[in-house]
C-alpha cells in the first residue's frame, strides 16, 4: 500500500507567489510560463512576464511573450514550479567540452593517443598469434 497523503493546494500555491511557474490548460496543449503574482480563494491566477507556449500535433512548439495575464481557475489542468536550473542543464549538456590552457582534456582522449594505443594492442596480439 502507498502512503499517499493529500495536500491542501492553497498553501502550495501561496508558496509559489513570486516564483516562475508553468500552468497548463485543460482544453489544448497550451501552457503559460510566468511569474505568479497573486491567487484568490477560487484559485484564479495572475501571472506577469508570461510566455504562451503552444504545442502542435507535429511536435513543434511556439513561444511568445504576452506579458501580464489572468487565468480563470476552471481552465487549469495543472500548475508546477518552473526551475531554471533544469533548462540550464539541458543547454550545458548539448555543449561540447573544450580543452583548457593546461592541456587538461577533461577525460577526453585525443584521437592520436587512441590510435597509438590500438597499434600497441595490435602488435601484442600479432606476437601472441605467432607463438
Amino acid at each position: 500500500m502507498s502512503n499517499f497523503q493529500p495536500i491542501n493546494p492553497t498553501p502550495f500555491l501561496k508558496s509559489l507567489i513570486g516564483k516562475s511557474i508553468i500552468v497548463r490548460l485543460k482544453w489544448n496543449k497550451t501552457q503559460y510560463k510566468g511569474i505568479l503574482i497573486s491567487i484568490d480563494n477560487y484559485m484564479n491566477l495572475q501571472l506577469d512576464q508570461t510566455y504562451e507556449i503552444i504545442s502542435d500535433d507535429i511536435n513543434t512548439t511556439k513561444e511568445e511573450l504576452i506579458g501580464e495575464i489572468f487565468i480563470r481557475c476552471n481552465n487549469v489542468l495543472f500548475i508546477r514550479e518552473y526551475k531554471e536550473i533544469e533548462q540550464q542543464n539541458q543547454q550545458t549538456d548539448s555543449k561540447p567540452i573544450e580543452n583548457d590552457d593546461n592541456n587538461n582534456n577533461n577525460g577526453n582522449i585525443n584521437e592520436e593517443e587512441n590510435v597509438e594505443d590500438e597499434k600497441v594492442t595490435n602488435n601484442e596480439d600479432i606476437e601472441i598469434d605467432k607463438e
